[in-house]
């Protein structure tokens, strides 16, 4: 099975009939999907969340997703964002409403779980095993055209322009290689900020943006404080330390917090990804020294949607991979 694939469940009575989002290893509904689920009022179902969230019974964060849906309205197309709850959420309801129901539910979702996590593993270990024989095999060349290197010297650029490439790619490679086995470090980073991010200086450069992008009133518009919030965040210490030391882990939380809190009415990925290179160029390690970028456009870009599409407790691993990029090895 894929992720965020739709399949259907059943009521072992036929009465009801629920379009069921299967992603990241668990079932996801509605609170409508829940109501139809539980034959409820949508007022029960909304205190007995309440409820459950109060009581701290379940943590809000890992339970509660906003997924875009795309319904047939008419003739047209509709994509709305709704919020959808996991399978430990339906289960706690069910508790509450109807245990009968509740527990045919827990069997069937568990049923399909068990099948989606034993195929996902399977295929998981397969492609796992195609990357690591594809990184040795990578890595053996480049020690192989290293050895030639050494040897004598070599004449011509297309083969200086080969090992280049190949080394450069090998290093993305150990990336991912790394990413999958959990095994990021920070590395290679700059410590010596010239630069202070302040929230006025950071408005500031953001109104600059707003010009750019035709002036509209709810670009760049704060909803709330939770801006102010993220730029105090990445100078944050403990026990007199800085929490993120460098200036690489310092530009990859700003460009994550200003994403994830959608602080602002509209623009918060542009202003994120903006505010990125902003930071970076400010602390003059936005390009290397022969002026080149560290970090291409379509890579800014593929940064900034994976954090917007990410859970939160993914941060530290994906703040991870962002320095990891932006290093002093790039």
């Amino acid at each position: 099975m894929e992720n965020n694939q739709i399949i259907i469940y059943q009521t072992p009575d036929g009465e009801t009939s629920i379009d069921v989002i299967l992603d990241q290893d668990t079932i996801w509904l509605t609170q409508s999907q829940i109501v139809d689920l539980f034959q409820s009022s949508k007022a029960n179902i909304s205190e007995h969340i309440k409820h459950i969230f109060n009581s701290e019974e379940l943590n809000q964060e890992a339970t509660v997703r906003k997924i875009r849906t795309v319904r047939k309205e008419g003739k047209r197309n509709i994509s709305r964002e709704l919020e959808h709850y996991n399978l430990d959420m339906i289960i706690s309801i069910g508790y509450r409403v109807n245990s009968i129901r509740g527990t045919q539910f827990r069997i069937w979702a568990n049923k399909i779980l068990k099948e989606y996590l034993v195929k996902g593993y399977s295929l998981n270990e397969k492609r796992l095993h195609e990357q690591s024989q594809q990184f040795e095999a990578l890595k053996q060349t480049v020690k192989l055209m290293g050895n030639v290197l050494g040897a004598q010297e070599l004449s011509s650029d297309e083969a200086s322009g080969l090992l280049k490439v190949i080394t450069d790619y090998t290093y993305a490679l150990d990336v991912l290689d790394k990413y999958d086995h959990r095994k990021l470090t920070i590395e290679a980073t700059h410590t010596q900020q010239g630069f202070i991010a302040t929230y006025g200086e950071a408005m500031k450069a953001i109104r600059s943006l707003r010009d750019k992008f035709g002036g509209s009133s709810l670009f760049g518009n704060e909803k709330d404080e939770s801006f102010q919030s993220s730029i105090a965040t990445i100078y944050q210490s403990f026990g007199g330390r800085d929490l993120y030391p460098s200036i690489e882990e310092k530009a990859a939380h700003l460009l994550y917090f200003v994403v994830k809190n959608h602080s602002f009415s509209d623009g918060n990925k542009r202003i994120a990804a903006f505010l990125f290179v902003w930071f970076l160029e400010k602390n003059s390690i936005l390009y290397r020294e022969d002026g080149t970028k560290r970090i291409a456009d379509n890579a800014l870009v593929a940064l900034t949607l994976m954090i917007a599409e990410s859970r939160p407790d993914e941060k530290d691993i994906i703040a991870q991979v962002v320095v990891n990029l932006i290093n002093g090895y790039n």
